[in-house]
């Protein structure tokens, strides 16, 4: 299978080429605002500037500002899309949800089979922990653009009720907690891949669950399975998520 990677000058890119021998695929060409090829695959500053190359699917880890033109290759060719990258907008969200109307796209926070475990205990664990105060803390590298992370956001919306209040900055109230605020605090400093912890305060106990991502390469494999998955439903447009993967 031939991948377009999209932003494969990054950090995240370099690991999705390094993974693709491993697991048989080869990368049929690159696009990033770099341009820095580092290996046999030609490499693009944008999809615009390319005009014959094809692949089977996207695997993107790039930013959020280059959505409109991925989106503009993908739908027009028909190409299945991995995205990977976090910090979108209400209104990227909405592109993304109109282009999974024409092509299959895989969307997840966290690429990590591990992280999806995570979320699946914290989800059942706040049914369990009725009366119990939940917060979520989150660890990145100092090069991380976006607070609080994308999987944080995603562990919130696992856990949280109806009547739930995200509370990302405490400075501003000077009052005690509300039993219905559920906090994300961040933590950025050097070069952590990735740490996510849900905690649930009772009185006189409580429980932590947590993820530690030791290597980033974890993230790369989890990106490219979801590929591998996307070719096989190419012909089914829809917007797949590490559940629909893992269930199927």
């Amino acid at each position: 299978m031939n991948i377009i990677l999209s932003g494969c000058c990054g950090r995240m890119g370099r690991q999705v080429y390094e993974a693709c021998s491993a697991l048989g695929l080869t990368v049929r060409f690159g696009v990033d605002l770099k341009a820095e090829p580092y290996a046999a695959f030609p490499v693009y500053t944008s999809f615009s500037s390319q005009k014959a190359e094809q692949g089977d699917v996207v695997v993107d880890f790039s930013l959020p500002s280059c959505l409109e033109g991925l989106l503009d290759f993908c739908i027009p060719s028909g190409t299945p899309l991995v995205i990977a990258t976090t910090g979108y907008s209400p209104a990227d969200e909405e592109k993304i949800r109109k282009a999974s109307s024409h092509i299959a796209v895989f969307r997840s926070a966290n690429m990590s089979l591990g992280i999806h475990v995570l979320k699946l205990l914290a989800k059942h664990a706040a049914g369990l922990l009725d009366g119990f105060d939940i917060e979520i803390v989150e660890k990145h590298h100092n090069q991380k653009l976006d607070a609080p992370s994308g999987t944080a956001l995603m562990l919130y919306d696992s856990v949280k009720k109806a009547d739930s209040v995200l509370i990302t900055d405490r400075t501003p109230f000077h009052r005690k907690r509300d039993e219905r605020e559920i906090g994300i605090s961040s933590v950025r400093g050097g070069t952590v891949p990735g740490e996510h912890e849900v905690g649930y305060y009772g009185r006189g106990e409580k429980i932590l669950i947590s993820h530690s991502a030791q290597d980033r390469s974890i993230f790369a494999v989890g990106a490219l399975r979801a590929a591998l998955f996307l070719d096989g439903v190419r012909d089914c447009p829809g917007l797949y998520s590490m559940d629909d993967m893992i269930q199927l």
